[in-house]
This record gives C-alpha cells, sequence and structure tokens, in this order.
C-alpha cells in the first residue's frame, strides 16, 4: 500500500496557536506513515479554503488537512469566519472528490481553550485525512461481487 500523501494548510493568524498544530500535525502524519507533500501557509483560517483548492489541484495530493485557530473577540466575526471556512472546505473535498479535513479550532474558543485543544485537533485531522484518503482508494478499487464490501 503506497503511502497517504498530504497537503496540510496552516493559517498564519493566532501563530502561538496554529505554529504548534502544524508541529503536531506533522509528528501525527509521519506516526501513521503519510507523507506530507506540502505545507501551505495562509493568511488566516478565512483564506484557508484558497490554498486548500490549490492543492486539491495537484495530482500528487490524496488528501488535505486544514489547520487554523479561531479566536473568540468582542463580537461575532469569529463565528462569521469559522463557519464560512468549514463549509467551503467541505464543499471543496466534495467538489474534487478528496479528503479535506478540518483541524480549525473555534469559534467561540478563548486562547487558552485553544492552546488546550491543539493536539487533539492536529492529531484527529490527520488521522481523518489518512483514514478517509485510504478508505476511499480502497472503495474505488472494490467490486461488488455478491457479497457485502466492507471498507475499513
Amino acid at each position: 500500500m503506497k503511502p497517504v500523501r498530504l497537503g496540510i494548510v496552516v493559517a498564519e493568524f493566532n501563530y502561538d496557536v496554529t505554529s504548534l498544530l502544524l508541529k503536531k500535525a506533522l509528528s501525527h502524519a509521519k506516526f501513521l506513515g503519510a507523507e506530507v507533500a506540502y505545507v501551505v501557509r495562509a493568511p488566516g483560517t478565512f483564506d484557508v479554503p484558497f490554498m486548500a483548492k490549490q492543492l486539491l489541484e495537484k495530482p500528487e495530493v490524496d488528501a488535505v488537512v486544514a489547520l487554523g485557530a479561531v479566536i473568540q473577540g468582542a463580537t461575532k466575526h469569529d463565528e462569521v469566519v469559522a463557519h464560512q471556512a468549514a463549509r467551503k472546505l467541505m464543499d471543496l473535498g466534495l467538489e474534487y472528490g478528496k479528503p479535506v479535513t478540518l483541524g480549525i479550532i473555534g469559534p467561540g474558543a478563548s486562547r487558552m481553550q485553544a492552546l488546550e485543544r491543539v493536539d487533539d485537533y492536529a492529531r484527529r485531522a490527520v488521522e481523518a485525512a489518512v483514514k478517509l484518503a485510504r478508505r476511499s482508494a480502497a472503495l474505488r478499487e472494490a467490486k461488488f461481487e455478491g457479497e457485502t464490501v466492507d471498507v475499513e
């Protein structure tokens, strides 16, 4: 089985959190035997889908991991940013037929809450990308021949 090739998009905004997300994501990808083909930085979480789309267009990328942190402020701007980014990332995955996973903390998170969630969000986003890419490839190759095909 060939290793899954990931593209990672990480937001620069809230760098104290996102740099840790990236470090954990790279470590977990290595642990899972996945190759990280590209790491691309976007100015903020709202910009992540733009870069994710470009990664999805690369044939060597099997899945994209989106990393960011949307910290709650005095207005509801964090909700707009997080909801729109998440929705567009999901749409891109369906459009390109490749997994795009969400390692974006927020909305509604304080800086302390975001820092506490770094490990879980990065690890789960990478793990989901690897599992989805592997299962998607297995499903493409599977053929129903009268018995239930179980893809895991």
